[in-house]
This record gives C-alpha cells, structure tokens and sequence, in this order.
C-alpha cells in the first residue's frame, strides 16, 4: 500500500499506522520517511523513467534519517508514558520552515495515544492546516485513545501481525537463540518487534513461576503496573491454548506447543466452558488496569479467581 502510494505520488499531509505492537509500524514508518526523500530511490522499471516505489537505504539522505540528523526530519516519542505539549510546540517549528535538503518534511509521532490533552489540541490544530510540503505519521498500538478529531484527520494504515514463517524470517540472525527460533516466533504472537526488544522464553519461564506462586497462595510476586500488564498478556496465551487443546486435542495449534503436557494436566479439571470464563475474567481484569487497580489486591483477587476454579 505504502509502495503504491509512493509511485502513485499521492502521499497525504497526515498518516496514522496503527495496529499492535511489535509488528513494525514504526519501522515502516522510518522507511516511509527514507522513500519520501530518497536520493535515489528503487524504480519499478530499468529505465530512469521508472517510478520510484521505495528508499534505497544507501544514500546520504537515508543515511541521515537513520541517524536521526537529516534537517527534515523529527521524530517525537514519549517521555514517562506521556508527549507533552513542549514537543508539539518542538514539532511545529520544525514543520514551520521550508524543506531544506529533501522535497518534504516529515514527521513520526511515536506512541502517539500518550499525548496529553494539551499536547493534543495543539496538535490538532497542526492537522487542520498541516504545512505545505509536510508528511505527519502517527504511530499508535492503542489508536482508540487518541480523540477521534485527531483520527479523522490521518489516513489510517492497519498493521496485522506476521504469520510465524514472516516472523523467522525476521528474526533470523538477528537474535542469539537459533536453534530457538521457531519457538520464540511463536511466542511472539506475530510481534517480531517484542522477539527482538526482550527475551521471551524468559519471560514465559518469568509468567509459569509468578503463575504456579498464585497457586501455592504466595504473596504478591509484582513490582510494577508494567509487570501487571506483562503478566496478564501472558496469561491471555496460555488460556487461549488451553482451550484450544481442550477442544481440539492437537498441541500443534497451540503456541505453547512444548508445553502441551503441562497444559493437558491443567485440564483435566476444567471444561472448555470454564476456561473461557477464566479467560474472560482476565481480559476484564487486564482492561481495569487502565485504571491503576491496587496492585495487591488484583495479585490476591486473580489467585482465588483460578485456585477456585482449577481447583475443581
């Protein structure tokens, strides 16, 4: 889509890449931003005529965008979960100011659902008159927190996670288990973007523990929100598989497919219809978080929740 924007020269004053995280919007983002003032951009064709659909990555241009240096070129991102007004004032100065190197400037907001309301209003006010020559890319993993006046105003591009072989594909070489790689693509849920920022058999190996703890009534085992939401998004998996394997009795479908007997064992005494109870429970909880739930007493809530009913 974003190739064919490209040769078709019809690039938007604003865009919103939105879709989970992990599954490359900004990286498509910077690469976007590389094509946009490319050099010497990858032509669909042999002739000079060809349209340009891509950045080559190799010239001066690229080379500065990557580095973060080119004078056309910001990226904002947020600072303790937040975008504060003073980086949109940042940003609409820079927009300001005429091109100086490439045909465009170009901008990427990061986490763009953490500005806050002011910075939002006055962002607002840059997308209804966005300056001539100007690209502004929002990149979101929670698009439903940005107001719908800043959404309308994008052009919305969706990101969908990458089927497992994409995921190798991605990886390969480029983390230090190789021989784990098929796992950890996995694990990753189509987010090849988590693979690559932490080590996720740890922190499966990191959830089991914390898991098993809550059985045994052990007190609470969480030091942060952060690890609240880890754990809960970790939880989610190892439900859905456990559904899975109880309905289908095939370990190939679940994508803790080493962990089938460990799975098989835990339900043995739940049927499908309380795991999907279980299931829903903890998405409900996952999304009271947002709410700065005390975090004892989620620990200790959630612990009876599954004591209860696995105990059966």
């Amino acid at each position: 889509m974003l190739s064919g924007i490209l040769s078709r020269q019809r690039v938007a004053s604003a865009y919103l890449f939105c879709g989970e995280e992990g599954v490359g919007k900004r990286t498509a983002a910077m690469s976007f931003a590389k094509a946009i003032n490319c050099l010497a951009p990858v032509v669909a064709g042999s002739s000079e005529a060809g349209i340009p659909f891509d950045a080559c990555d190799e010239c001066s241009s690229c080379a500065k965008i990557d580095a973060g240096t080119h004078p056309d070129f910001l990226s904002v991102s947020s600072e303790d979960r937040q975008i504060r007004i003073e980086e949109i004032r940042a940003l609409e100065e820079a927009l300001s100011f005429k091109p100086f190197e490439g045909s465009r400037k170009t901008v990427i907001v990061d986490d763009a659902e953490t500005m806050n309301i002011s910075a939002a209003n006055a962002f607002l006010k840059t997308l209804e008159e966005p300056p001539e020559d100007s690209v502004i890319i929002l990149v979101s993993s929670k698009p439903d927190l940005l107001p719908a006046t800043i959404r309308s105003r994008c052009s919305r591009i969706n990101f969908v996670p990458l089927p497992t072989d994409s995921c190798i594909r991605v990886l390969q070489g480029r983390i230090g288990k190789e021989e784990a790689l098929e796992l950890i693509a996995r694990l990753s849920m189509g987010q090849p973007g988590r693979a690559l920022s932490s080590d996720l058999t740890e922190e499966r190996s990191w959830f089991l523990g914390l898991f098993k703890a809550m059985l045994k009534a052990d007190k609470d085992g969480w030091t942060s929100r952060e690890d609240m939401e880890r754990w809960f998004d970790q939880s989610l998996v190892f439900f859905r598989d456990l559904a899975v394997l109880s309905a289908t009795a095939d370990p190939g479908r679940a994508i803790n497919r080493d962990l089938a007997d460990y799975l098989a064992g835990m339900g043995k005494s739940l049927d499908i219809k309380g795991i999907i109870y279980i299931h829903q429970e903890l998405s409900r909880l996952k999304r009271l978080l947002f709410f700065n739930l005390n975090k004892s007493i989620t620990w200790n809530y959630t612990a009876a929740l599954l004591r209860k009913e696995l105990a059966g």
